[in-house]
């Protein structure tokens, strides 16, 4: 039986295959929604990000915020000053707050592919990312 974060019970999400939306960061990089739905002004989608060794995200905010379970590998995350905010591996969460003022950038430096199970929540029709120009920090 495939393990669930607590949120998809919560929601009442189905895993029902969604509409493909823009694939996230470098070569190999793949996002795939599980499921989506609508409650009033906001919009819950449960998407599966595959992340392969040595490739990124690229930089990005949301409009909303974000809740992240590392299902696979392990995710370095970084803020726009190239600032590690946290090392997540296999079962760790994490949170992103939502807002231009919180680019960052999230990293596959493992030897095994990272897949992360997202749950975003958005302004209703937000889309789920918005580029962000590199900041010119060096990553540590």
């Amino acid at each position: 039986m495939r393990h669930q974060p607590p949120w998809t019970e919560h929601l009442g999400l189905s895993l029902l295959p969604g509409t493909a939306h823009a694939t996230p960061g470098g070569p190999g990089v793949s996002g795939r929604i599980l499921a989506q739905r609508t409650v009033g002004d906001r919009d819950y989608i449960l998407r599966e990000i595959t992340v392969p060794p040595g490739q990124a995200t690229g930089w990005h905010y949301h409009d909303g915020y974000l809740y992240a379970h590392v299902q696979q590998g392990t995710l370095s995350h970084f803020d726009a000053t190239c600032a590690s905010d946290g090392v997540y591996r296999k079962g760790s969460y994490l949170k992103e707050v939502p807002g231009a003022d919180h680019v960052h950038i999230g990293e596959n430096r493992g030897t095994t592919d990272l897949v992360l199970e997202v749950l975003y929540v958005l302004p209703h029709g937000a889309p789920l990312s918005r580029d962000a120009a590199d900041p010119g920090c060096e990553l540590p």
